[in-house]
């Protein structure tokens, strides 16, 4: 049970990658069934939220800021959306204020606004006392995109439907993972526009991927990776499979875009051979924004921080 009365909350807003990525059909409503295995990784953005109190004009605030100049601060950031929807339902008048330390890429297929909303939500709730449970936060998440529900839940997990029926699976095996972004955003809506369903030919095996994951075998996981919407995002940016082929040849047991795009992630199993590749990537112009974590939700779990 929660107590009322937190003035501050600070919450960490945790990016993902998708270890396996199927569409199985477009739906009358536009969108796409899909079966994903989400994965949360230790790279996350920074949440604060303090509250206000009634302000002297009787209106009710809700301020945002960031340490990225062009993301919105209005009502156009999820994470404003997230803070009116549930203050809206309980008639909370007071204002706040929500400083967002802005550290997932953005616009990167890794759920960075999902999950920021996701985070606010879960600051409010403990703030206010709200004692909804994570089940009814996630029935509200979904109301915000399809991602919010498995950015409240974490974790590893397969989505289906569109993406928001979820089932939770153990964790993946020790690892190290690097994400790369290029200096390209891509548009989900685009990618999912430009994929023909009935033409993909290679479908992941997303249920030998969960039994390998079940199984603890980390090198057999990945070789069960895969993402049909990389053959559409790697037409329209060939440098997504540059820096795949890159990962590679760097020591990465596999590697993979995720989601849309167009963040390129790599497992690896050692973590000297994930450093010296990490550092490589850092050092390679085509890389905008290059990090090292791991899959679970401690980016200090290895001894070493992303930068």
């Amino acid at each position: 049970m929660e107590e009322k009365g937190y003035d501050f909350v600070r919450v960490r807003a945790h990016g993902k990658i998708n270890l396996g990525l199927d569409v199985i059909g477009k739906r009358e409503d536009g969108y796409h069934n899909v079966k994903m295995i989400m994965q949360q990784v230790g790279l996350y953005d920074g949440i604060d939220i303090k509250r206000l109190g009634l302000c002297t004009d009787g209106k009710r605030y809700i301020d945002i800021e960031t340490n990225l100049r062009y993301l919105p601060v209005n009502e156009n950031n999820l994470a404003y959306k997230a803070a009116t929807l549930l203050m809206d339902e309980f008639d909370i008048q007071e204002s706040i204020h929500i400083k967002i330390k802005k550290l997932i890429p953005v616009a990167a297929g890794m759920a960075g606004g999902s999950s920021d909303a996701a985070a606010v939500m879960k600051g409010l709730n403990r703030m206010f006392g709200l004692r909804l449970s994570k089940k009814e936060l996630m029935e509200r998440g979904v109301k915000l995109g399809a991602d919010v529900p498995y950015c409240i839940m974490g974790g590893t997990a397969l989505a289906e439907g569109i993406g928001d029926i979820l089932t939770p699976i153990r964790d993946i095996p020790p690892c190290y993972i690097i994400l790369a972004k290029p200096g390209i955003n891509v548009s989900t809506k685009v990618v999912y526009s430009e994929l023909n369903v009935d033409k993909i030919e290679n479908h992941p095996d997303i249920d030998g991927l969960i039994r390998c994951i079940q199984i603890n075998d980390l090198h057999a996981m990945t070789k069960k990776m895969g993402n049909v919407l990389e053959e559409v995002t790697e037409k329209m940016y060939p440098v997504i499979k540059e820096i795949k082929q890159t990962m590679l040849s760097l020591g990465a047991i596999n590697s993979l875009m995720s989601g849309s795009g167009p963040t390129v992630f790599g497992i690896f199993d050692e973590k000297d051979t994930a450093k010296q590749a990490y550092d490589s990537l850092k050092a390679d112009e085509r890389c905008r924004q290059v990090y090292i974590t791991d899959g679970g939700l401690s980016n200090e779990r290895y001894q070493f921080k992303y930068q």
